[in-house]
């Protein structure tokens, strides 16, 4: 390692080592309930106590990530936002800060609302966020670090400008927020993108500005639509194979899905042209994935995104366990070789938590049959890294569905009813006589042109004996040419207590679930590989591991 690098490397350690003894009093209380405790993730994002929802801002900064997120600090309810703030070397490990900022003016007297980062050229950093008036009329407003030289960026200020965007004639004044991440044309003028709407029509609006103070309305929108209102608009570049596209994820409020489009975009014209086909969008994930942020990082030249994994339990359980709300672990996004989707994955440093290892391969697995992935220590904390062979894909029946309808398929067949080729998987957070357990499942069909449709599916209809919880089960469809694969199809599964993280085909699709075992928790939960599918299934490989926990103070 070059002295240099080495030296940056001991600032960060020594740095983070510091910032936990100074904020070792700041949101560390424990959580009321020993439910609340048995549930608390152990390497996922979350305050010891209180509310959050959306990531905000998030960006790397002088050797340490930064990330904001809507926080209530006062109790497990959404109510008293402020921009909770915290800081990290590594993306899994954080220390709270103080809130980075908090209603104080008529511009955000009712409270500031999600934004995003922008670090300009020169270093410095704006951060924009909707202010929300006392009649509920939002407006966009800016804060800058107080000190520059403070590489945790503790303190921030507000601009004596706000607000920088109001509503204009026309514009729906109690549904305007959410500002992007800003960038800059060739005509050297910066861009953001604020979400509105008119009745059913949704509306991505564009603004420019010279100085990032004086904003100005483009005359038409950037995108619209028909879904509602949409927030949380995110747009950035990907390359892949020497091509360039555009990527506008928009996040849909009345189905609580994150959609994106795949485009051309012109910053002559400020005009993003979506791929034929692309028209309706496609999910970043088709699970409980919602308000995602990304933001480009400079230390690894990687993409990467946060999303808020909402809690489906009642309101009462959460005043009990003293918190609601936790964050999908940070993935990162790319392009597919192809060019038309997304492929995403836990970041890298992700597998640092992994320890004790249990590995099996080639181990065949009869219709109705199932076994235990004995070896691990934290079954109710572990990454589960599997490759499935099937054989016998004559016997996959054809498929005859929507894409969309992939959800509804997952919540009518489940991971119980049986298939000519699936569905097989693995239960997670599973009690010993398996009443209680989370199913990740695969199901194959027959396809066109000789292809394969693969049906992932998270079922948590026997996640919990607790009927006051949400068991919507979640899915997705992914076509591919098993031939040409050799019949294998991977799925790796994160399991962290209160949240199922499935990634199917090395990336192509994402399912995350919220549950919320009752016998299936801590040192009693168990994880198995199943068959319920009419086919003999092979396991030619799987990879399982205890993950240590991560520190959050």
């Amino acid at each position: 390692m070059p002295c240099e690098e080495a030296s940056m490397a001991r600032i960060r350690r020594l740095g983070i080592l510091l910032l936990t003894l100074a904020c070792s009093t700041l949101g560390v209380a424990a959580a009321d309930s020993e439910s609340g405790e048995k549930l608390r993730t152990s390497f996922h994002f979350q305050p010891a106590r209180n509310w959050i929802n959306d990531p905000n801002g998030p960006m790397y900064y002088r050797g340490f990530y930064h990330l904001f997120v809507q926080y209530n600090p006062t109790g497990p309810h959404w109510r008293n936002i402020v921009w909770g703030h915290a800081v990290s070397s590594d993306l899994l490990s954080w220390v709270f800060l103080e809130p980075a900022i908090a209603p104080s003016a008529p511009y955000d007297a009712k409270g500031t609302w999600s934004g995003s980062a922008t670090v300009l050229p020169d270093g410095r950093i704006n951060l924009m966020y909707t202010g929300v008036q006392v009649h509920g009329r939002q407006v966009q407003n800016l804060a800058v670090p107080r000190n520059y030289s403070d590489p945790f960026l503790r303190e921030w200020v507000k601009s004596q400008l706000n607000p920088v965007i109001v509503p204009g004639a026309g514009v729906n004044s109690t549904e305007f927020r959410d500002p992007s991440t800003a960038w800059r044309g060739a005509d050297g003028l910066w861009r953001v993108l604020l979400a509105t709407k008119d009745h059913r029509r949704h509306l991505v609006l564009l603004y420019r500005s010279t100085d990032f103070t004086h904003w100005s309305a483009a005359r038409r929108p950037f995108h619209e639509g028909h879904t509602g209102m949409v927030e949380c608009a995110d747009f950035f570049p990907l390359s892949s194979a020497g091509s360039v596209k555009h990527v506008l994820k928009i996040s849909v409020l009345e189905s609580r899905r994150d959609v994106y489009f795949l485009g051309a975009y012109d910053d002559s014209t400020d005009k993003f042209l979506p791929d034929d086909g692309n028209d309706d969008g496609l999910q970043l994930d088709f699970g409980i994935f919602y308000a995602s942020k990304s933001f480009f990082d400079p230390s690894r030249r990687r993409r990467v995104v946060w999303a808020w994994a909402k809690e489906q339990d009642a309101t009462a359980d959460d005043e009990q366990k003293g918190w609601a709300g936790v964050l999908a672990i940070p993935r990162e996004v790319w392009l597919a070789h192809d060019g038309r989707q997304l492929m995403t994955w836990p970041v890298a440093e992700v597998d640092s938590l992994r320890t004790n290892r249990v590995h099996i391969a080639d181990m065949t697995i009869q219709s109705g049959d199932y076994f235990e992935i004995a070896g691990l220590q934290l079954p109710a904390q572990a990454d589960l890294d599997v490759e499935f062979q099937v054989s016998n894909l004559e016997r996959a029946e054809p498929f005859q569905w929507r894409a969309a309808e992939a959800a509804d398929l997952c919540a009518a067949r489940g991971a119980d009813v049986q298939g000519g080729v699936g569905p097989f998987g693995v239960w997670v957070l599973a009690s010993r006589d398996l009443r209680e357990r989370t199913a990740v499942s695969i199901s194959v069909f027959k396809a066109d042109e000789g292809k394969h449709m693969i049906l992932f599916c998270n079922d948590v209809s026997n996640s919990s004996y607790s009927d006051q919880v949400d068991k919507h089960n979640y899915g997705g469809l992914v076509q591919l040419d098993l031939a040409k694969a050799g019949g294998r199809i991977s799925l790796r599964t994160l399991v962290d207590n209160c949240i199922v993280e499935a990634f199917g085909s090395h990336g192509k699709i994402a399912i995350l679930s919220r549950v919320y075992p009752t016998s299936a928790v801590g040192n009693k939960a168990r994880a198995f590989v199943f068959n319920k599918g009419k086919s003999t299934i092979v396991v030619s490989r799987l990879d399982a591991y205890d993950m240590a926990s991560v520190k959050i103070s």
